[in-house]
């Protein structure tokens, strides 16, 4: 873990405080104008290799998402946040907090919690705006007694615009897979770092792989062929290069920690009620926000004859049954299109066994050739 210890040990050293969130969606712009650096604890698996700690508290079956968030948590490294902050997800998730609070408790360890609950109902169902108004109201004032700080709209606005600002430079790298001027490795990696780092610094990052990008020569991508990824997770590093030696392109993606992260770029508001409202309603159709799935086949036709891709490689998460539960209908759909899908599961511990997938993907480049 020694990545994310440097990077939070090194925010630290500047005077300002680190939270760590789970899972995907927090409000990152609200921590983040209190004056925190808000770590997104999701993508960990480059970090947390060992699961010692956290099998002493969770099933066997639990997702690895869940798994490196205790295993982190629970570690001297963790001890170096300054609070973690958490919102309901799917039935594992929800319990985490609980879970994790007894767990420190025990080791006699004690950081700051804050929980925000996301109404997950169709806007077109139920007006949950004024629930969701309540629960940003008791964030902001936990917020503040914690750490003796005041809401100031005005920061706010400037971090809506700093985030909004990342999003869009990850929209102009994805740009720049689809057209063969970075390679789909390189941005899931850097996309991943992200998670791990102050968007400062972050949005200085992606602005030096862009230009790196531009200024290389551009490659044929007609000559590829168009796949588009889609999972909880995006493809190990060792799978992403696969997928280009064998001549696929990722001309698009629906990962979870990538395009269902950046894609939606919200209306830029002072009001964070106003703001969460439009976030959280409008935001990219993903499993773990219950009620934009039913949006979420129709988004996923539109992108594939969009970017006019032959195939999908879905990268499933072992244990994760709400991704597991829809792919018989994303199959079905994707078939009745001429569609070609490949599933491939990587679990917990499959991490550095990913050649026994290569013969796989070949076989799928293949197929849609």
């Amino acid at each position: 873990m020694s990545d994310i210890a440097e990077n939070i040990s090194k925010i630290k050293k500047k005077g300002i405080k680190v939270i760590g969130c789970f899972p995907l969606y927090p409000p990152l712009e609200l921590l983040h104008s209190f004056g925190l650096v808000p770590l997104v604890l999701w993508d960990m698996k480059n970090q947390v290799r060992a699961f010692k700690e956290s099998d002493r508290h969770l099933q066997g079956f639990t997702c690895s998402a869940a798994r490196r968030l205790a295993e982190f948590l629970l570690s001297e490294e963790g001890a170096l946040l300054d609070g973690i902050f958490m919102y309901n997800a799917c039935d594992t998730l929800r319990n985490m907090p609980e879970i994790i609070q007894r767990s420190l408790g025990e080791r006699e360890k004690r950081l700051p919690f804050f929980r925000l609950h996301v109404p997950m109902v169709p806007s077109e169902q139920t007006d949950s705006k004024g629930y969701l108004a309540d629960r940003i109201h008791e964030l902001i004032t936990a917020i503040e007694k914690t750490f003796a700080t005041r809401f100031s709209s005005e920061r706010f606005l400037a971090c809506v615009k700093l985030y909004n600002a990342i999003r869009k430079l990850c929209l102009e790298m994805e740009a720049l897979v689809a057209e063969g001027k970075m390679s789909y490795a390189l941005f899931s990696r850097l996309i991943r770092n992200g998670y791990l780092m102050a968007p400062e610094d972050l949005l200085s990052s992606l602005k030096d792989a862009i230009s790196q990008a531009e200024a290389c020569s551009s490659k044929n991508s007609s000559a590829g062929r168009r796949i588009i990824v889609s999972g909880i997770f995006p493809p190990p590093d060792a799978v992403c290069t696969i997928i280009e030696e064998v001549g696929m392109i990722v001309t698009g993606n629906d990962v979870a920690t990538q395009a269902r992260s950046y894609s939606y770029i919200p209306q830029e508001i002072d009001d964070p009620v106003n703001y969460y409202a439009d976030f959280y309603q409008n935001h990219h159709p993903c499993t773990t926000l219950l009620y934009s799935s039913d949006k979420r086949l129709q988004m996923l036709m539109e992108l594939i004859e969009k970017r006019k891709a032959r195939g999908m490689i879905f990268i499933g998460e072992k244990f994760c049954e709400y991704e597991y539960l829809e792919m018989p209908f994303v199959e079905k759909l994707l078939e009745q299109k001429n569609i070609a899908t490949l599933q491939l599961e990587i679990a917990a511990d499959d991490e550095d066994n990913v050649e026994s997938l290569r013969t796989r993907v070949e076989t799928f480049s293949e197929l849609i050739r």
